[in-house]
């Protein structure tokens, strides 16, 4: 039976603060949140869908939902959900397939998903949204 006082002594807490964490362990999370929060609010979306197509007097109010501010900041936020959720998806492909596994490559993919999302939420976000 090994010693006690030989054993290291393990940390009392775990810093989990997002900002330590390396970019690709920071992308690696927001693919998640944005994968929860698609699925969350799928069924608002479906909602929405379904409520436009049923008659003219909702598609309006469905219309007045969506031109809210408040309406497009959500909508705003999904659309970076999906499309980050695309292309660290593209990634984790990738990985998968064991390409781009060195740590120079790791983040320079991971540097790539976010800059490809965000410029992509800002063109389509102005396209589809205003």
């Amino acid at each position: 039976m090994p010693d006690v006082a030989v054993k290291k002594k393990r940390p009392l807490w775990y810093n989990l603060n997002l900002l330590d964490l390396p970019l690709p362990g920071l992308v690696s999370i927001l693919h998640r949140i944005s994968g929860a929060a698609l699925f969350l609010f799928a069924f608002v979306l479906l909602y929405l869908f379904d409520a436009s197509l049923a008659s003219r007097e909702r598609f309006d109010a469905m219309r007045a939902v969506v031109a809210h501010p408040l309406g497009k900041f959500v909508l705003l936020g999904l659309l970076w959900a999906f499309l980050h959720h695309l292309c660290a998806g593209i990634r984790y492909l990738f990985l998968d397939l064991h390409r781009g596994l060195d740590r120079g490559t790791a983040r320079a993919t991971s540097v790539a998903v976010l800059v490809v999302s965000i410029a992509l939420t800002v063109v389509l976000g102005a396209a589809l949204l205003w």
